[in-house]
């Protein structure tokens, strides 16, 4: 489907640019004993492990439906970026913290600092491409919303998690190099541990958002709002139907499902009643790629607060 291809390419763009910089961050920690250097080296390489993890989610979410799992195995790709988030996020959050800590504690000189600087910059390139990837793949779905209303309304995790990446990213770039800069202009590795010190917060906080919004995820969202509001809007112009009396979605991976109940027009026999949902339905499918699954419930209509008949 667009969306996955979408995301899938956005994760590869990723994946190319993280590992290339985890390679050059963890030379560059090495030789100079930063760190802050340490703590982006050990982040690029949790973002690698990060699209791995994604890709095996998004893998698995395309398998068939079975008997036991009848709407599709959609839904895994919340688990996998959950694991991203809570796991390697929060892991690697903390490991920085934990080496800033024992180096304020134990503070060495960095050696090979203009070296490092340069590392951090060519860094910062391969991350704005990177980042520059994950906002294309979602220009179509965000439309006119701000960055944080899609970040608070998208049903797609995996492009979540990178986009949420990519920006911790380079903020935490960022931070190292001024930690690195004023280390060196001053002669005081404090700079060099508060870095990595405020890496690691960075992504733990990183962490605790992206995890949040998967929970929702997880516990059961419906469709974006715009994507109920449309389908709602569908369905009550259909001339088959004379009131919608509920309409809900779910949300299962980049698959929507939909049930309704409505008041239907009058028909003149049970078989028109069927054929009428039939083609509602039909027509409800065809015209929103996304919905995989409609289930439609004919009623009475009462109006609300009027008692069910036993």
């Amino acid at each position: 489907m667009p969306k996955n291809t979408g995301s899938r390419k956005a994760v590869f763009y990723a994946l190319g640019a993280n590992g290339g910089i985890a390679l050059a961050k963890a030379v560059a920690a090495f030789y100079t004993g930063s760190g802050a250097m340490l703590a982006e080296a050990l982040h690029s390489f949790a973002d690698c492990g990060n699209q791995l993890l994604l890709l095996v989610g998004m893998r698995q979410a395309r398998k068939s439906p079975t008997p036991d799992h009848p709407m599709g195995y959609g839904r895994v790709v919340y688990f996998w970026s959950m694991m991203v988030g809570v796991l390697l996020f929060s892991m690697g959050g903390l490991f920085s913290v934990w080496h800033g800590i024992g180096s304020l504690r134990h503070p060495e000189p960095v050696r090979y600092l203009l070296p490092s600087l340069g590392v951090l910059l060519v860094a910062l390139v391969l991350e704005g491409i990177s980042l520059r990837g994950a906002l294309q793949a979602l220009a179509a779905e965000r439309g006119g919303k701000t960055l944080w209303r899609w970040f608070r309304e998208t049903r797609q995790s995996e492009l979540l998690v990178i986009t949420g990446e990519d920006m911790a990213a380079l903020a935490g770039l960022a931070l190292a190099f001024v930690a690195l800069a004023l280390t060196g202009l001053t002669g005081n590795p404090v700079f060099d541990a508060l870095g990595s010190i405020a890496v690691g917060l960075l992504l733990m906080g990183v962490s605790f958002a992206v995890t949040k919004e998967i929970k929702s995820l997880i516990t059961g969202e419906s469709a974006s709002p715009e994507m109920r509001a449309a389908i709602t809007e569908f369905v009550a112009r259909q001339p088959e139907v004379e009131r919608i009396v509920n309409l809900i979605t779910f949300q299962l991976g980049d698959r929507v499902a939909v049930a309704v109940k409505a008041k239907m027009a009058p028909m003149p026999s049970a078989d028109a009643l069927v054929a009428a949902i039939d083609a509602v339905e039909e027509r409800l499918q065809a015209h929103f790629p996304d919905l995989h699954w409609s289930f439609f419930e004919p009623d009475a209509g009462k109006p609300p607060g009027q008692p069910a008949v036993p």
